[in-house]
Formats: structure tokens, sequence, C-alpha cells
């Protein structure tokens, strides 16, 4: 699952202030979002639409304790929220509800092309559409922590989270 790679780059250049990021390919070599010859979703796509989705322009500071292999990045969502990418445990969210969105490759082979959101392959619709990209909701009662499998990617979303840069602009 190259999307790791990816994501994290776009991770990184968010926190120095890009604006744009350009991918290799949309469409051909080996980089490519789509399948060259029937157009389907290649599993990096997948990633890249729950950036655009999740991830505002709005970039924190965002700092962890735990493995040094972890990347964390956290932005605020478009609609004010918080969201976070490749988190390990943070205390701070053990008591708010959250969203998780858990990106993993089939039987756990990055090369698969076929990624599954939370246990659930993705995959286009019969009528050729975007699945609908379902989280995981945590309820703050079961104080569990995120948890990040390995070759996977996580964005989790925190519906009452207050913070100040997050503040929806006053008119």
């Amino acid at each position: 699952m190259e999307a790791k790679m990816y994501l994290d780059q776009l991770g990184m250049t968010s926190t120095f202030n890009h604006k744009v990021y350009c991918r290799q390919a949309l469409i051909g070599g080996n980089y490519a979002l789509l399948n060259t010859t029937s157009f389907i979703p290649n599993t990096d796509y997948y990633g890249a639409l729950l950036w655009h989705r999740l991830m505002g322009t709005n970039v924190l500071s965002i700092s962890h304790d735990s493995s040094p292999y972890l990347c964390t990045y956290a932005h605020c969502s478009k609609e004010g929220e918080l969201t976070s990418k490749e988190i390990n445990t943070l205390n701070l969210m053990d008591s708010l509800k959250r969203k998780e969105y858990h990106l993993t490759p089939k039987d756990g082979n990055i090369q698969s092309d076929v990624v599954f959101l939370n246990g659930t392959p993705l995959k286009l619709t019969k009528s050729k559409k975007i699945p609908e990209l379902k989280p995981k909701i945590v309820d703050p009662s079961s104080f569990s922590p995120i948890k990040v499998a390995p070759h996977s990617i996580v964005f989790v979303q925190m519906d009452d989270f207050n913070a100040l840069a997050c503040a929806p602009p006053t008119k």
C-alpha cells in the first residue's frame, strides 16, 4: 500500500504550508491513482479521497512520545473538527466520541490491489461510483486507545474537540 508514503508526503508538505502537492500520475505509470485500463481506483485513491474529505487546510502542531516510526499529522477538518492521521494513542482523545477510518491492505500485503476500510473492501458500486466511506464510531465510554495496525493508515476525527485553531471564522 504505497498510500502510506503518499499520505506521509501530503502530511509533511502541509506542515510547511504548501498549498498544492502534485502526484506523479493520476492515470498511467507505476503510481497511478486509477487503473490504466479499467479506471477503477487503486488503493492510494481511497487514502487521497479521505485526505481530501477529512483534512482541512489549517495544520496543527502535534507531537507524540511513542515509536519514532509513527508519523502524526493533525488538521482542522473542513467542518471545524480536529482530524489526525496515523496516530497511535493520545490520552486527550479517550474522552471524546471519535470517527476512525482504518485503511489496510488485503491480507497485510502492501502490494495488494485491494484496500479495506474498517475491514470492508473498497470497490466501486455496481453503477461505478465510489463507495460510501463509513467510519468506525468509537464511544468515549469505551476508553479504547487508537490502534494503528502494521502497514495501515488511520484517520481519526473528533466531533466535540474544541480546538481554538479549528473554530469557524467569525463574520
